[in-house]
């Protein structure tokens, strides 16, 4: 008899339940999903209490780890923040349910009528980093679809995200719906990761979500498909037309205002002939910005650090800024190609030929014009909140949203028609 081990009876039992939890739900109408949905947008402020205090003892562990402030920024939970959350489930509610739209209505020339509609995926496992709103916002967006989920969050946020769960979880059994909907991994260790990745009888999708070594390890050990969220190298290019009155709060706002964020500029590319380098600089090491320069910039602006070629390839997370002059805008684009994650590029200019030139050449999930990085994001594109922001090229590009958590079935009638 094959002895089989704790990881794996763990991981078939939650799998299976998760699968018929979906079979329960997939069918449901829209107005019990909406009113699951509004209970839970109460129930996240009526119980904030609860949420500070199991999130404190995520901070308290984050701080003694040694976590950095961006990233414990990521992982913090205030009121604001959990009203924040509320108001994104009362967003998701609000949104048409893509489930039963009609994709294609056609009859063929032999009378057969066709009719393609929109379906949940299934079951959706989720590996996701640091960022507690994940639950909350993951878990209603595949309700909402008529989609079961599988959460497995981090190990710096698992008092939070548990806290999170159960509050779902709670507001489904009131509803006579199973909890097992929101399905919620509270095993955190790299062991249990693995054998989540080939249940491919149980989970149709997985979506990681995080740093670059999560989504190397999901993707080269899973067996179900996978659909990258992957790290965010975004690139902002300031060209010589720039409008300052543009070019300093775009600027600041990509960097400064959240930059633990994957939609946080990382490289910044100056036009060597805009006139404000030196003001642009200024402002931004005013912020508590650490410039890394390179030559033509370091000599404008001395007080920085140089850069090192690798620094232009990796998500900081934090307030540190590469910078890159360039001579023209063809110098930008090579350089984009190749330092971009594929997540966002965005450009400052006066010159429409310019942000034509930008946004034909370049091949990434967001083509920004005139506007702050942080833009690229679920609730700001409209979609309530995101599963993740996709820079793979497969079902899904940029914001996952509830659209991007169905597939179709092609429904067929006749009256008795045979093929020949």
């Amino acid at each position: 008899m094959i002895q089989r081990s704790a990881e794996s009876i763990y991981v078939d039992e939650l799998c299976k339940s998760a699968k018929d939890a979906y079979r329960q739900i997939r069918s449901i109408n829209t107005s019990k999903k909406n009113k699951v949905l509004e209970k839970l947008a109460s129930a996240l402020v009526s119980r904030k209490s609860e949420i500070l205090k199991e999130n404190a003892k995520d901070l308290e562990a984050g701080k003694s780890k040694g976590l950095s402030s961006a990233l414990l920024d990521r992982l913090t939970l205030d009121e604001k923040r959990i009203q924040s959350l509320s108001n994104a489930v009362l967003e998701i509610k609000a949104l048409p349910d893509p489930v039963g739209e009609t994709v294609r209505g056609a009859t063929l020339p032999n009378g057969i009528r066709l009719n393609t509609k929109r379906v949940p995926l299934g079951v959706v496992m989720v590996i996701y980093e640091s960022r507690p709103n994940v639950t909350i916002d993951v878990g209603a967006l595949s309700f909402k679809s008529g989609n079961a989920c599988i959460l497995r969050g981090g190990s710096e946020a698992i008092h939070s995200n548990t806290i999170l769960a159960k509050i779902f979880q709670d507001c489904l059994k009131e509803e006579g719906l199973p909890a097992n909907a929101v399905t919620f991994v509270d095993r955190t260790e790299r062991e249990y990761m693995v054998p989540f990745l080939k249940q491919t009888s149980y989970i149709d999708i997985v979506v990681p979500r995080g740093g670059e070594g999560l989504i190397r390890f999901v993707s080269e050990n899973s067996l179900i498909p996978v659909v990258k969220h992957d790290k965010g190298v975004v690139n902002l290019y300031i060209d010589k037309s720039a409008d300052p009155k543009k070019v300093l709060p775009i600027a600041v706002n990509s960097k400064v205002q959240r930059p633990g964020v994957c939609n946080a500029a990382e490289n910044l590319i100056i036009h060597s002939e805009y006139p404000y380098i030196k003001e642009l600089l200024d402002e931004l090491a005013s912020k508590g910005v650490q410039l890394l320069l390179d030559p033509k910039s370091l000599a404008i602006f001395p007080k920085g650090q140089p850069v090192k070629n690798e620094d232009y390839l990796e998500e900081f997370l934090d307030l540190r800024f590469s910078v890159k002059t360039v001579d023209k805008i063809e110098e930008a684009i090579e350089f984009i190609e190749a330092t971009s994650s594929g997540h966002t590029e965005a450009i400052v200019t006066e010159d429409i030929s310019a942000a034509n030139f930008f946004s034909r050449s370049l091949d990434s999930a967001a083509i920004f014009v005139n506007i702050s990085t942080r833009f690229h994001d679920g609730g700001e594109f409209g979609l309530g909140a995101e599963v993740g922001i996709s820079t793979g090229k497969l079902h899904v590009r940029g914001p996952m949203g509830l659209v991007h958590l169905t597939t179709t079935t092609t429904y067929a009638e006749g009256e008795g028609q045979v093929r020949g």
